[in-house]
């Protein structure tokens, strides 16, 4: 969430960085800005009225001792509407305020100035791209078809047991998954990320806290009886365990990783894009989150992408990284960066890890502060990443290490695996 006191005081700044996002943002802000005022000037008001009905019960209780009944009596009539008043300004500064939140929530974070121009995916720039693109045998086949013909994931089995997109994982295919998961929560580990286990169900405030909602509320799995939602990604939980937290300035940064199965509905995802592992209901994915100082998450930003460039340079899959126009970027993002792995047998590129800056976005929801070193408490940078979301990564690995004997396993993964190939 933005913060209300920098849209009140850079309004046309706040404007111009919407229209990067293609929004036209002038009546929105105009609107956020006038109902602070008014709620301000409710709050002026309120405190003025308070202000009053105390110095009154204090001079009643002078004029009481002094024997002065009547006029005291007179100032207790007073005291009576000023309570009723004051009742009225409560509610109303409230109900301003709820309304200030609500339309507060509906605006997403401001680009960085890196942030290229743009409408769609095609605007996004490539910053990076590394790794040769296989020449795959003749006959050579997509993942959906390799997966059938060795057994290792069944789609139809997860058809009958949930519905379409709930993949069952058999045999080598189950312990390929499960290597892949082992050897990214140890890439992150190794480079200083603590290992959590979180709830795969949030509460409300939780997807607010992290920006799902209200943004994404249709796209996730609510459990309605409970009020809770199946988790889109360990972002979600793992940001929230420092909702309503203040932190020292010398506990900065703060470095956490967790592997997930990851929910999300898709509604509106049809076509042969989404075959396969191409789009899934439910996946695994490990990821990454910092809460860091506001001077150090670019930094660290950077350092997240080289870490999950590294991952994908031991795994030898060809992938490429694009800086995301604003048109493509997510709601709370200040700046993202997407990997791409190339899949041969698809002629394509699938995205497998977005990774991403939100400034103060989010640790405005979540209240998340730090108390710097005048004492003062400031609003962190919080951060995330894929490093890695499975299914693609999976079907990377799949089309792109197919041969005619079968699927060769990266050899970063076969301690991982205790086996080389899948025939």
């Amino acid at each position: 969430m933005l913060q209300i006191a920098f849209i009140r005081e850079n309004q046309e700044k706040v404007i111009q960085a919407l229209a990067k996002r293609n929004i036209d943002a002038k009546s929105v802000v105009e609107e956020v800005v006038q109902l602070d005022e008014n709620r301000r000037a409710a709050q002026v008001e309120l405190d003025n009225t308070l202000s009053e009905s105390n110095k009154l019960s204090k001079d009643i209780g002078e004029l009481m001792k002094a024997g002065e009944k009547a006029k005291a009596a007179i100032l207790k009539e007073k005291t009576v509407s000023l309570k009723e008043k004051s009742k009225e300004l409560s509610e109303k500064a409230e109900a301003l305020a709820v309304e200030l939140t609500n339309k507060l929530y509906t605006l997403p974070n401001l680009p960085a100035d890196i942030v290229p121009e743009g409408k769609t995916p095609d605007d996004n720039l490539n910053v990076f791209q590394e790794g040769d693109i296989p020449v795959l045998h003749e006959g050579a086949q997509p993942h959906w078809e390799l997966v059938k013909k060795y057994d290792i994931i069944d789609f139809e089995l997860g058809v009958k047991i949930t519905g379409a997109g709930f993949p069952v994982y058999k045999g080598k295919g189950a312990r390929l998954q499960r290597a892949l998961i082992n050897y990214f929560l140890d890439k992150n580990t190794a480079a200083g990320y603590n290992e959590v286990q979180v709830p795969h169900l949030v509460n409300e405030a939780s997807g607010f806290g992290t920006g799902q909602l209200p943004d994404k509320e249709g796209q996730m799995y609510h459990s309605t009886i409970d009020d809770l939602y199946l988790i889109p990604t360990a972002e979600v939980p793992v940001t929230n365990l420092f909702r309503d937290v203040i932190l020292n300035e010398n506990e900065l940064p703060v470095l956490h990783t967790a592997y997930t199965p990851c929910f999300r509905r898709e509604a509106g995802s049809y076509g042969a894009h989404v075959r396969g592992l191409n789009r899934l209901h439910q996946f695994d994915k490990v990821e990454i989150v910092r809460v860091e100082h506001p001077d150090n998450s670019y930094a660290a930003l950077d350092g997240m992408v080289e870490h999950v460039k590294e991952i994908l340079k031991e795994l030898k899959l060809p992938y490429r990284v694009l800086r995301l126009c604003g048109g493509d970027m997510g709601f709370t993002s200040a700046l993202t960066y997407d990997f791409e792995v190339f899949s041969t047998a698809q002629d394509r590129w699938l995205e497998i890890s977005s990774v991403s800056n939100f400034e103060t976005f989010q640790a405005n929801r979540l209240k998340l502060r730090f108390k710097d070193k005048d004492g003062k408490n400031q609003l962190a940078h919080t951060l995330n990443g894929s490093s890695l979301a499975l299914p693609r990564v999976l079907a990377g690995i799949i089309e792109n290490y197919q041969t005619p004997e079968g699927i060769v396993i990266p050899e970063v993964l076969r301690p991982y695996c205790g086996f080389d190939i899948i025939n």
